[in-house]
């Protein structure tokens, strides 16, 4: 039986992409059990090996047949299109947007075609995204379009907690105005469904508030509890769900970070992210939760600021492939 495959889109060639992905070859990857593909170019790989002083070999792959079950010495490319070899890193170009979009969008293809089992994403840049003509928000709502999935969710799953968005890369007025009880229910249904997938068990979940001290009985805010959240609770402890809230955010994930609960449902992009950022960035994993495939992602971004200079840290990736794996065996 050939081992899974899971497709390492390269990210924006003027990012860390290319320099995480060569380092992650330097830590044992054999626990993966999948063979590993990079979908991007061969050359910003042989310039990263460069800069870090790796001596690494790749194998050209045109098609998923070519690739050599080996991810400890050498590294399987696909090369999607073609960048100037002399493309600086740590800047914004439409040539690095448009890049990023079809690494994207070939591991899209693959992956709804059966030809790879996941995705694991490294970082893009948003700005150099827009500048090639491709107005997505993320990676999120980018992998919705191409996997033609109507919603999705953005989970953070760390070793000691998974934190799930009911809404992500909005401002955060609009992020209030967009959050209603059956939003709220089907992002928790869907962080319920893949733990239990993961845990064999009913997860215990917790939701947040939006107000602080979950509106204190009505002081604080316009009774946003009682008609965005409340209802949703109710719904799945209707189902036997083991859930509670809404809860005061600072004390959930206290909570949580002591062991209380398997998952936190934060209301805006902010309120999950900065615990978790916190908690160990490199520890934490994005997985899109909904979509008909397996992505997962680093945690951080291009890093343009140290692009090129061979001190990115690829803890983060190892554990997003590794996230990947653990969800290929379930």
């Amino acid at each position: 039986m050939k081992p899974a495959i899971i497709g390492i889109t390269m990210g924006d060639p003027s990012g860390v992409g290319a320099e995480i992905i060569v380092n992650s070859y330097s830590n044992d990857t054999s626990f993966l059990n999948c063979s590993l593909l990079v979908i991007g170019n061969s050359d910003r790989l042989y310039d990263a090996a460069k800069i870090l002083k790796k001596n690494i070999k790749i194998n050209k792959c045109t098609s998923i047949e070519d690739i050599i079950p080996d991810n400890k010495n050498l590294i399987n490319c696909m090369n999607v299109g073609e960048i100037p070899k002399n493309l600086p890193y740590g800047k914004n170009s439409i040539i690095g947007g448009e890049s990023a979009y079809q690494y994207i969008k070939t591991a899209c293809n693959l992956a709804l075609n059966n030809k790879i089992n996941a995705i694991c994403t490294a970082p893009i840049s948003k700005k150099a995204l827009h500048m090639a003509g491709h107005k997505y928000p993320g990676h999120t709502e980018l992998l919705a379009k191409l996997t033609n999935t109507n919603e999705v969710s953005l989970m953070l799953a760390t070793p000691k907690l998974n934190v799930i968005h009911v809404t992500t890369h909005m401002g955060l007025i609009d992020a209030i105005n967009n959050i209603e009880p059956n939003l709220v229910f089907r992002t928790i249904e869907r962080g319920r469904n893949i733990l239990y997938k993961s845990l064999g068990k009913e997860p215990r979940i917790g939701v947040c508030a939006i107000n602080p001290h979950a509106g204190e009985e009505g002081i604080f805010g316009y009774g946003e509890e009682e008609i965005k959240i409340k209802p949703a609770i109710k719904k799945a402890l209707s189902l036997k769900w083991n859930i509670k809230g809404p809860l005061a955010a600072d004390t959930l994930f206290f909570l949580a970070a002591r062991g209380n609960f398997d998952l936190v449902v934060a209301m805006y992009h902010d309120q999950g992210h900065g615990p978790v950022k916190v908690m160990g960035i490199e520890n934490g994993v994005n997985v899109t939760v909904g979509l008909p495939i397996i992505r997962t992602s680093v945690g951080h971004g291009t890093a343009f600021d140290i692009a090129g200079k061979g001190i990115a840290d690829d803890r983060n990736l190892v554990q997003a492939l590794n996230k990947a794996s653990e969800y290929l065996v379930k």
